[in-house]
């Protein structure tokens, strides 16, 4: 069984020479990415007790990167020491994500697989990031169930989404779509956007506790990103955990 799209998967495969080009089609990624980070390096410290302060705070964590793309998020993890696995449904993505960790001098374990074949598989986490990818799958409560059951007991997964509103449909779809042309057309549905509620269901469904949400605020003004307690509209990021 898998909850692969193909056709989600085509979309990610045509722009795969682009992930590490910050004014290519993945800019709103490359954009976003220190406030992805902020939260994804908090919520990690907060639950295994680790100092961001010190070298390789992470050193002794396995991480997987599910959806993980170039790569974007799975490099700065292994440089905090985590032991990281990224892996994608795309198989472009994949060698594109390899040569950039080989010119970084990372080692990172990058896999053409799926979230359900690794649990298959046995493979198990500390944590899982599922950043970006449960609005693009098939399934979503299949998909979130299989990377509940890739997590150790007490395991962290922190999975962002795109809440399903008029903003999200504005900001996502209109402005980042057809008016700044960052994404190809076409690139979201804004139908499979997920609202935060929902998403707390599925996950609670799927077997894991609920912990947090925060909204991800994009400000035009000063071009850049910020994390909200308030405002979830648009992009917005959970953290829970295995019992």
């Amino acid at each position: 069984m898998t909850t692969v799209d193909p056709q989600e998967v085509a979309k990610f495969e045509a722009m795969a020479a682009e992930w590490w080009d910050p004014a290519g089609k993945f800019k709103p990624l490359h954009m976003l990415n220190p406030c992805r980070l902020d939260y994804i390096t908090r919520q990690i410290a907060a639950e295994f007790g680790r100092d961001l302060s010190q070298p390789l705070p992470f050193k002794g964590l396995r991480l997987l990167d599910i959806g993980c793309g170039g790569g974007l998020l799975s490099e700065p993890m292994a440089r905090l020491g985590a032991d990281v696995v990224g892996a994608d449904a795309a198989p472009r993505n994949i060698p594109v994500a390899r040569l950039h960790a080989e010119q970084s001098g990372l080692a990172i374990d990058y896999r053409h697989t799926t979230a359900e074949a690794m649990a298959e598989a046995g493979e198990r986490f500390d944590v899982v990031l599922n950043m970006e990818v449960v609005e693009h799958v098939a399934d979503p409560q299949a998909y979130l169930t299989a990377c509940q059951e890739l997590l150790k007991p007490g395991g962290l997964m922190i999975c962002s989404t795109l809440n399903r509103t008029p903003k999200s449909f504005v900001m996502a779809i209109i402005g980042a779509e057809w008016v700044m042309r960052w994404l190809p057309k076409g690139t979201h549905d804004w139908q499979k956007f997920i609202t935060p509620d929902e998403l707390f269901a599925l996950i609670t469904q799927a077997g894991l506790k609920p912990v947090d949400r925060k909204g991800m605020i994009f400000n035009p003004l000063g071009w850049s990103w910020s994390l909200s307690d308030s405002d979830l509209g648009c992009n917005y990021v959970t953290a829970s955990v295995k019992p």
